[in-house]
């Protein structure tokens, strides 16, 4: 009985301190929160990815920009990305393109960097229907700028689980 009620006594104190630990890792506050309404904003895309199938992240970017702001979009590929949009690669990166294509239909602009494409090996009409190729990419993204576009660099950073990535496991 005297293990219980040292128990119960030792319970009741870690719970008295609870609200003060909490207050410790809480020393700037609370978030507010602000879901103020967006005007409609035109956004340019300024996309150059090491690797295509990062070109996933984009998609969603796209899809959750294009929800709030309402907008046109334009997309500016200028990088090792553009292999997947290449014609004789579409087997390799169907589902990528496939999703490329899709926001296309949906409205969004599709611009291809001549400068990069050239340099990759490839000619426009190595690449599908949906691009325009351009002069160069980085004026690309300063002409759409110039037309009054929002300027959206998309880093392809999921943010999913993010949460639990430093912490230690727990074994089993």
């Amino acid at each position: 009985m005297r293990i219980s009620v040292r128990l119960a006594l030792l319970a009741g104190l870690a719970c008295a301190a609870l609200p003060v630990a909490a207050s410790e890792f809480a020393p700037y506050g609370t978030a507010k929160i602000d879901m103020h309404p967006m005007p409609v904003t035109n956004t340019v895309f300024d996309v150059n990815y090491d690797d295509p199938q990062k070109l996933n992240v984009l998609y969603n970017f796209v899809l959750n920009t294009r929800k709030v702001t309402r907008g046109k979009v334009v997309v500016v590929t200028h990088g090792p990305e553009l292999r997947a949009f290449a014609k004789e690669n579409y087997e390799k990166y169907q589902g990528i393109v496939d999703k490329m294509a899709e926001l296309a239909k949906a409205g969004v602009e599709f611009k291809m960097c001549n400068n990069a494409m050239l340099a990759a090996g490839f000619k426009a009409q190595d690449m599908h229907g949906f691009i325009t190729v351009v002069p160069a990419g980085f004026p690309e993204v300063a002409y759409w700028q110039g037309k009054g576009y929002a300027y959206i660099n998309p880093l392809p950073l999921p943010v999913k689980d993010v949460r639990y990535i430093d912490q230690p496991q727990l074994k089993q």
